[in-house]
């Protein structure tokens, strides 16, 4: 990025000065002539002044109501906290915005190794954020400035507002706000709730006194909860009381994705330690006008400066990118992200999302080629209930589990505007939609003729015109069992999918790929499950690339079948493989076509009765029945790697990684 003067630096035909990003530094404070700051934002990613990221999201939020905020990225939590006292002391409160992903997440893959990078750090450093920031950024806070008000958000304290299995530290966990010693939470998408707190407290309301605002949680003694208990607050079990039986823990559960889901939702509440975590009910979706005006803010849509000459892998990924809606009615049960964004679509305007593609073109690496023009799910813009009064009593979790709402609008014309709308724009040569595609709502057949026709439409010009060789869906497992503790639709319909795509593929000779991801190890799945999904897929002329072991995350229901047992909606016992042997003894069946998965195979099919997959799925072994010549061969290829000091191929000793 060139420099020319102090301040001034281009991309393209735009020009930015160091001061048109929000500021870092006391330096970048001078140069807007502030003295004091109103809000300073402590942040574990690395700072990019894009609407993709959340810190720059609420940072510019609270700029726009009229308020001088700055940004800390990544600070040093060690020695001195010089990092923290650089700014000083705000008037309204310091924030913290642990990141665009849960901290343990980001560090961590579902064997607890260390990831290969950090994708929100300059150039993926591993030491850029500790675990847990939220908790560490705090305490640190905390006793640097006694008197001045905590406030967290983001992924971290949104999924980790109440009781909370985490899966790092194998522990039931209390309310983050325990721990972090915050003085308010604010959960799920904040740009709303963010802005109430700051005018409240600009009034001259104190933070204990701000306890009103929707989206927000905190501690309080029972006399100090406003309006005290009433019958219409949903008291969950006691954090004590989960501890004592996890069956209390997943009734908690049931409520909590309930609330997250509802149109018009109670406060919850719940004991911990003598004291009550209150969840206010959150704010409604955001209406079209609200989003717009949150991606028309002053973003610059670059790292800051400080980052120039290293690599933000994230930024990377969606610097070409357009996200068009928030909101997911899809309500996997692995996924955060209906507890965080909620299940209702907030879809941004056309002129909108134009105006950010045009904004794309003028980027100087820009070759054409929008990589993601998406959201959550790829197909759910503008899809919204036909009946509003109908939405606002219901509290699925899922509008198309177990079946397809028949109050849901699937219209999928909306969205092919959209795309006729920015492929048509000059300097665009192809738009990609490398968000997951729901193909349950492509091949649902609601009775209208419009909706069907444009389902076709949208599925034909999605695999001619917006692939880029590989489209990548997700059907998780070929097991219907699991698939329904999923929330995901039968495996039949992926292969019907499939053959949809493979008719339009071969008419217009495009030779492009399905990328399926699939899950093992998550909850209802045994073994034998993981075999059947070997066969199905090779039946399918699969090698599957896209897979993963299940990570229990916080605030999911599969996490809470995995931890307590029991499935909370029905409270029946659900078998998980925990070990890290029951973990592995399932992944292998992903790779049942390399040479030295085969002996292992073979032997669990045994095992599990199944030993007439062994033909199917062991082809490098020469005898089926006993594999008795492949055995031969590896234990005497194994004995010539010992003698030659190399790892041999046996159980303990696979050459091939597993991440």
């Amino acid at each position: 990025m060139p420099k020319r003067g102090h301040d001034i630096y281009y991309r393209s035909c735009m020009e930015y000065r160091l001061s048109d990003f929000l500021p870092t530094t006391k330096k970048e404070v001078e140069l807007r002539g502030w003295n004091q700051l109103d809000v300073i934002l402590f942040s574990g990613d690395a700072y990019v002044d894009h609407p993709a990221f959340g810190a720059a999201v609420i940072g510019r939020t609270i700029e726009h109501a009229g308020f001088k905020v700055a940004i800390v990225p990544q600070p040093d939590w060690h020695g001195d906290f010089r990092d923290f006292k650089k700014l000083g002391r705000p008037r309204l409160f310091f924030g913290i915005a642990p990141g665009c992903m849960d901290s343990m997440v980001n560090k961590y893959t579902a064997n607890k190794r260390l990831r290969s990078e950090d994708a929100y750090s300059p150039d993926g450093r591993h030491d850029a954020r500790p675990e847990y920031p939220t908790i560490v950024y705090s305490q640190i806070l905390r006793s640097l400035y006694p008197d001045v008000p905590i406030v967290i958000g983001g992924i971290e304290a949104s999924l980790r507002r109440l009781t909370h299995y985490d899966y790092w530290q194998d522990s039931l966990r209390k309310s983050i706000l325990c721990d972090s010693g915050a003085d308010l939470l604010i959960y799920g998408m904040g740009e709303k709730p963010v802005v109430e707190l700051c005018r409240q407290l600009d009034s001259g309301i104190s933070i204990n006194q701000a306890k009103g605002i929707r989206q927000t949680a905190y501690l309080v003694s029972k006399a100090d909860i406003p309006g005290g208990l009433t019958p219409d607050d949903i008291m969950l079990h006691s954090h004590e009381e989960c501890l004592r039986d996890k069956k209390a823990q997943a009734e908690n559960f049931r409520h909590i994705e309930e609330e997250s889901n509802k149109l018009h939702a109670q406060r919850i509440v719940q004991e911990v330690g003598g004291r009550y975590v209150v969840v206010n009910p959150p704010y409604p979706p955001m209406t079209t006008e609200e989003l717009d005006a949150s991606y028309g803010l002053p973003y610059t849509r670059l790292p800051h400066p400080k980052y120039r000459g290293k690599r933000i892998p994230a930024y990377d990924m969606i610097k070409h990118s357009v996200n068009i809606h928030r909101g997911c009615f899809g309500g996997c049960a692995f996924c955060t992200i209906s507890a965080h964004q909620g299940k209702f679509i907030s879809s941004r305007s056309k002129e909108s999302i134009l105006r950010e593609v045009r904004l794309i073109t003028q980027m100087p690496d820009f070759k054409g080629y929008i990589s993601d023009l998406g959201g959550p799910s790829a197909n759910m813009y503008g899809m919204a209930g036909k009946d509003l009064a109908l939405c606002e009593k219901c509290k699925r979790p899922s509008c198309i589990h177990p079946r397809i709402c028949p109050n849901l609008d699937t219209d999928h014309g909306k969205l092919l505007d959209i795309y006729h709308a920015v492929d048509a724009l000059p300097g665009i040569k192809k738009s990609f939609i490398g968000s997951g595609v729901r193909y349950d709502l492509l091949l649902h057949d609601n009775g209208n003729e419009e909706c069907g026709r444009n389902a076709r439409q949208y599925t034909e010009e999605l695999i001619r015109h917006h692939v880029s060789g590989r489209l990548k869906v997700a059907p998780e497992h070929t097991s219907d069992e699991v698939l329904k503790l999923m929330r995901k639709p039968t495996f039949s319909l992926f292969k019907q999918f499939k053959t949809v795509f493979d008719r339009i593929d071969k008419e217009h000779g495009l030779n492009q790929q399905i990328i399926p991801y699939f899950i093992s190890s998550h909850p209802g799945c045994h073994e034998s499950d993981m075999a059947m999904l070997a066969v199905e897929t090779k039946k399918l002329n699969f090698h599957l690339e896209q897979v993963q072991d299940f990570t229990p995350t916080p605030m999911t229901v599969s996490t809470e079948m995995w931890y307590t047992g029991y499935n909370p909606y029905t409270l029946q016992k659900v078998y998980s493989a925990k070990t890290q042997s029951e973990k592995l003894a399932q992944r292998k069946y992903f790779f049942w076509y390399k040479p030295e998965e085969q002996r292992d195979i073979a032997n669990s099919l045994r095992k599990l009765g199944l030993a007439k997959l062994i033909s199917e799925l062991c082809p490098y072994l020469r005898s089926a029945a006993t594999g008795n010549d492949q055995e031969r061969r590896f234990r005497n290829e194994d004995n010539r790697a010992k003698r030659s000091g190399q790892k041999p191929h046996g159980r303990n000793g696979r050459r091939n990684s597993r991440n």
